[in-house]
C-alpha cells in the first residue's frame, strides 16, 4: 500500500531523454484502461496517504490501547472483579439485597451473578446522574453477600472507568460529537486506501520480470536495497489486511453516518438482531432486546424501584435461564413493572460465542419467550462476532494480543509511507518527472474505466459521507494543482 507521490517504481529515474512534443490536439494521449486504473488508484492511494493517513495512525495507536483494555481492567481493578473469599456461594437474592443495602436510593434495574469461582458479581443499578448506556453496580462477594466496592459501568460488556476512558479515547479522542468525525473517517477510509494498495502492489509484483509469482506479494524483495522502503511498507499492509478489512466494516457500523446508513440498510435485508419478548401471557408489556449489536447500548432504567418480593425471585429465574442451556455470563433483567418477565441473556466476555435469551415469569418459573443465538439470522451473527473480535473479547487475550499486533503494523506501514513520500518530495534541487504521480489520470482514462468508477465513488459518497466529502476535496485540490502547474510552464 504505497503512500507515495511516485510512479509504480521507486528506482531513480532514467537518463534524460529529449522533450516532444504535445499532441496537436493538445489532449492527453489516453491510457490503457489497466494503466488508467493503476494512475487512478495511483493517485487516490496518494491524496488519502497524505490527508486521510493521520487519522488512521491516530485511530491505530488508540485502538491498540483499546484492544489490550479488558486485561488491563482485570488487572488495575481487580479487588472490584475478584475476590479470595472460598465457599459455597449464598443464594442470590441475599447478594441482590446487599447490593440494595449499599445503593438504597437507586432503582435496581439488573444482576449479573459471578461466572466463575472468585468472581465478584454486579448489582446493578439506574442512576440519573449518569450519561448514556452508564449504570452503577455494586460488587458483592457471592461468598460471604458483602459488597466489595461499587462503580460505574458502560454498555453491554459492563467497562470500568479505565476502559470506558480508552474507550471514548478511540472513538472521539474525548472531544464529543466534533471528535467522533476523526474516528468515521479513519474507519471509513481505512478499506479504501488498503485496497488501492493492493491493487498497486499487485501490478508491481505483476509487471517483474523475475520474482512476479503470487507469493511475492507476501514477501518482500530484500535484494534490492534501494526499494527496502516499498517492499516493506506494501508486504506488510498485505499480511494485515483481512483484519484491516474486519475493523474498518465494523467500525463503520459505530460511525454516525455511515452507522446510520449501515442500520437502514439491514432493516431493509431483514439482518437486525432480534428481540426476546418480555411480556407475560395477558399483559402488554414492551418486547425487549436481546442483545444490542454494539457494546454501548446499556440496560435502561426502571419506571419505577421494584418491590423487594420481585427482586427476591432472581434465584428462580437464575435456575430455569441455566437449565435452559445459558451456560455462559448472563445478566437477569429485573422488571420494574407488573406484567414483565424477567430476561436472563448472555454477555459479552473473552470468549463467549452466543448470546442466547430467554423471558421467565419469576412467580411461576414459566418461560414464556426464548431465543437461543442459533435463531439469529447470519448476518446479525457476524456483525456480533465482528464487534466482539473489534473489542478484543472474542478469543480473550489472543484476540487482543492480535490487535495489538495488527495496531502496531499498521502503524509501521503508515510511517514507511511518509517515509517514502518525504524522500521522494519535490524539490528545488529535484525535480523528477517520476516522482509525480500522474496529476492528469481523469483526463487520460477512457470513459469505459472512468464512468463506472464514478458511479461507484457516487454510491460509496453517499452512503460514506466521510468518503464522499474528502474525496470532492482531493479531486478540487488536484484539479487547483494541474491548473497552477500549466500556468507555471505557461509562464
Amino acid at each position: 500500500m504505497t503512500i507515495t507521490d511516485s510512479g509504480v517504481d521507486a528506482t531513480p529515474p532514467p537518463s534524460p531523454t529529449p522533450a516532444t512534443d504535445p499532441p496537436p490536439s493538445g489532449k492527453a494521449p489516453k491510457r490503457g484502461a489497466g494503466n488508467a486504473f493503476q494512475a487512478l488508484m495511483l493517485r487516490l492511494h496518494f491524496y488519502a496517504g497524505v490527508f486521510v493517513a493521520p487519522f488512521i495512525l491516530i485511530a491505530a495507536v488508540t485502538g491498540a490501547l483499546y484492544a489490550i483494555s479488558p486485561t488491563l481492567e482485570t488487572v488495575t481493578s481487580s479487588g472490584l472483579l475478584h475476590t479470595d473469599s472460598t465457599g459455597p456461594a449464598k443464594p442470590l437474592r441475599e447478594q441482590v439485597a446487599a447490593g440494595q443495602a449499599a445503593e438504597p436510593n437507586l432503582a435496581l434495574v439488573a444482576v449479573a451473578p459471578g461466572q466463575h469461582a472468585g468472581e465478584t458479581t454486579r448489582v446493578l443499578f439506574s442512576d440519573p446522574s449518569l450519561g448514556e448506556s452508564e449504570r452503577r453496580a455494586v460488587f458483592v462477594d457471592p461468598v460471604t453477600a458483602q459488597p466489595v466496592g461499587d462503580s460505574v459501568v458502560y454498555g453491554s460488556s459492563g467497562a470500568l472507568p479505565m476502559r470506558t476512558w480508552i474507550d471514548q479515547l478511540h472513538k472521539d479522542l474525548h472531544l464529543g460529537a466534533f471528535g467522533r468525525y476523526y474516528s468515521e473517517i479513519a474507519a471509513s477510509w481505512l478499506w479504501l486506501v488498503a485496497l488501492a494498495g493492493l491493487v498497486l502492489w499487485y501490478r508491481r509484483v505483476r509487471a517483474r520480470r523475475e520474482k512476479r509469482s503470487p507469493g511475492w506479494l507476501l514477501r518482500p524483495d530484500r535484494s534490492r536495497p534501494r526499494v527496502r522502503t516499498l517492499n516493506w511498507h506494501a508486504v506488510v499492509g498485505v499480511w494485515i489486511l483481512p483484519v484491516l478489512l474486519l475493523l474498518s466494516v465494523t467500525g463503520m457500523t459505530w460511525s454516525k453516518y455511515a452507522g446510520e446508513n449501515v442500520t437502514q440498510l439491514r432493516q431493509a435485508m431483514s439482518w437486525t438482531t432480534p428481540a426476546v419478548s418480555a411480556k407475560l401471557p395477558g399483559s402488554t408489556g414492551p418486547a425487549m432486546s436481546a442483545g444490542g449489536e454494539h457494546d454501548h447500548h446499556g440496560g435502561g432504567a426502571g419506571a419505577a424501584m421494584p418491590p423487594a418480593d420481585r427482586s427476591a425471585l432472581v434465584d428462580t429465574v437464575y435456575g430455569v435461564a441455566r437449565a435452559n442451556g445459558l451456560t455462559g455470563p448472563l445478566e437477569i433483567s429485573i422488571p420494574a413493572k407488573d406484567g414483565t418477565a424477567f430476561v436472563a441473556q448472555e454477555l459479552r466476555r473473552p470468549g463467549q460465542y452466543t448470546r442466547d435469551a430467554i423471558a421467565v415469569d419469576g412467580a411461576t418459573g414459566n418461560v414464556t419467550d426464548k431465543l437461543p443465538y442459533a435463531d439469529w439470522p447470519l448476518m446479525a451473527k457476524l456483525t456480533n462476532w465482528g464487534i466482539q473480535f473489534h473489542m478484543g473479547l472474542m478469543f480473550g487475550l489472543a484476540n487482543q494480543l492480535l490487535l495489538l499486533v495488527i495496531m502496531a503494523g499498521l502503524g509501521t506501514v503508515i510511517v514507511r509511507g511518509y517515509l517514502m513520500w518525504w524522500r521522494r518530495r519535490p524539490t528545488k534541487e529535484s525535480k523528477l518527472a517520476a516522482g509525480k504521480a500522474p496529476r492528469r489520470a481523469l483526463a487520460q482514462t477512457p470513459l469505459i474505466v472512468l464512468a463506472p468508477l464514478a458511479a461507484a465513488a457516487a454510491v460509496v459518497g453517499w452512503f460514506a459521507p466521510m468518503i464522499g466529502i474528502p474525496l470532492l476535496g482531493f479531486l478540487v485540490i488536484d484539479v487547483l494543482v494541474g491548473v497552477g502547474a500549466r500556468l507555471r510552464a505557461t509562464a
